[in-house]
């Protein structure tokens, strides 16, 4: 029973079988194949190349919407700043000066080998140092009398922040900014530095600029929703110094 139910089912197909005397396998018959193959291979894959694809459509037109701001991603690091320290300031053309900003923005402590060892949302002591800022904006700054007269009016907890500060620059900690900034769509610029520093205090942490070692990699800077297949100009941006300090600046035109 088995071999007949072998039999029926090998019997079975749809075309009909080409006579014995017409099988004869030639070289040229081999070839013939191994080229089909490979040609039908060849064409699957391209195809299946094309359909996993993704084209960007470049398209230009006016844009209508009035009063909505524009989104910034920004994901930086900074090794060898504490997140104390680090401020997030913006400015555009219209005269808006926002200080500090903490909207959607957000800091994780790193360690020296770069492992997160906290989240900071806000900096108290650059929220706290803005006020002390604004009334001494118009001071003389290289008088030592009004240097030992801010220095005694320091609160304990500006105190205690401060040794905080210096410890963490002692232990190698940095810091990661990462979220999102939105701005009116004008021309502007926007500072990620430790200008929310009173002077007073930033002397008494890094005794003097060269000690501000700003240091940072660019991760992500982009502009406007993300899509697929976008390109950022400075992604991947690296920049370290060494035993000095200074100063960058990236132009930008979106």
């Amino acid at each position: 029973m088995g071999v007949t139910l072998k039999q029926v089912i090998k019997n079975l197909d749809a075309f009909p079988r080409a006579e014995e005397h017409l099988l004869h396998k030639t070289q040229s018959g081999a070839l013939v194949s191994v080229i089909g193959i490979v040609i039908m291979a060849t064409l699957f894959l391209h195809e299946l190349g094309y359909y996993l694809s993704t084209y960007t459509v470049h398209q230009m037109s006016v844009d209508l919407k009035r009063g909505e701001n524009l989104p910034i991603h920004i994901n930086m690091t900074f090794p060898s700043l504490p997140c104390d320290v680090l401020s997030v300031d913006a400015i555009d053309m219209s005269g808006k000066h926002e200080v500090d900003l903490d909207t959607n923005i957000w800091k994780l402590r790193l360690n020296s080998y770069g492992h997160i060892i906290g989240t900071e949302y806000i900096s108290d002591l650059v929220e706290k140092e803005h006020t002390h800022h604004k009334h001494d904006h118009d001071k003389d700054h290289h008088e030592d009398s009004e240097q030992k007269i801010h220095l005694q009016t320091l609160d304990e907890s500006t105190e205690n922040t401060i040794k905080k500060v210096k410890q963490a620059l002692t232990d190698g900690e940095g810091c990661r900014v990462y979220g999102t900034l939105d701005v009116q769509r004008v021309a502007g610029n926007f500072h990620i530095s430790v200008h929310g520093l009173n002077i007073y205090v930033a002397q008494m942490i890094f005794g003097g600029a060269k000690n501000v070692n700003v240091s940072h990699i660019i991760h992500d800077l982009s502009f406007g929703p993300e899509y697929p297949g976008i390109h950022n100009p400075l992604d991947d941006t690296t920049r370290i110094l060494h035993d000095t300090s200074g100063t960058f600046k990236y132009y930008i035109k979106v």
